[in-house]
């Protein structure tokens, strides 16, 4: 029996640190602590690490809705919140309140172009009286996409006035002879309404920009 099983085996295959320098066993406490030490830090991978103080947050805000928030980054650093984790509860906010703002930007600025629009042509009995003209002639001679972009801002109205006052319907070969000459079509034109700049700056530039477009198209 003692020839198949030593009595003190040599463990060959175990790191010199972990045997008696002098006898060449098996140390096993030492064994013990290595692997509960690799087994801590195997741990602390896995789990996010926060940073060091709530000021060190890296938060993007781009999107410009709102900045950084210190009493929001406390709690989250209370919390043992990671940066990749508390930026995302701030994305998500910024992705559940976006269309909260766009209406409510959108209802304050409609409020606004039509106080403008009140003024411009005389009072508020003139302006629900020409406004009905303005539908009807836009019903009939733009499509729908169209009427409701210029209808949206206090510039469009004014050229769809005056595509009213100038008479006639829109015909199909001048937008093309428009767009031939370098002008924008009823696809470019829809899509710069949708950047920011158009509804929610109401850049004047970018804005007179759309509505000439709109004028090359349906005007004269």
């Amino acid at each position: 029996m003692t020839d198949i099983i030593e009595e003190n085996p040599k463990h060959d295959d175990i790191p010199e640190k972990f045997k008696n320098p002098e006898t060449g066993e098996l140390q096993l406490d030492l064994l013990i602590k290595s692997y509960r030490e690799l087994e801590q830090r195997l741990s602390e991978n896995k789990m996010p690490q926060r940073p060091k103080t709530p000021e060190e947050y890296p938060i993007n805000c781009d999107h410009g809705m709102f900045q950084s928030d210190v009493e929001i980054n406390r709690r989250l650093y209370e919390n043992d919140f990671s940066p990749n984790q508390a930026q995302i509860v701030y994305d998500l906010a910024a992705e559940r309140m976006m269309p909260m703002l766009r209406d409510v930007v959108s209802e304050f600025r409609a409020e606004r172009e039509v106080e403008k629009l009140v003024n411009h042509f005389g009072g508020s009995e003139q302006w629900r009286g020409l406004s009905h003209q303005l539908l009807n002639f836009g019903k009939q001679n733009l499509p729908p996409d169209v009427l409701d972009s210029l209808s949206s801002s206090y510039e469009g109205v004014l050229a769809l006035y005056r595509m009213m006052k100038a008479g006639g319907e829109p015909k199909l070969a001048s937008r093309k002879s428009a767009h031939a000459q370098g002008g924008l079509n009823e696809t470019e034109l829809s899509s710069m309404m949708r950047d920011p700049k158009y509804w929610r700056d109401k850049d004047p530039a970018y804005v007179a920009k759309v509505t000439q477009g709109f004028e090359s198209l349906y005007g004269q």
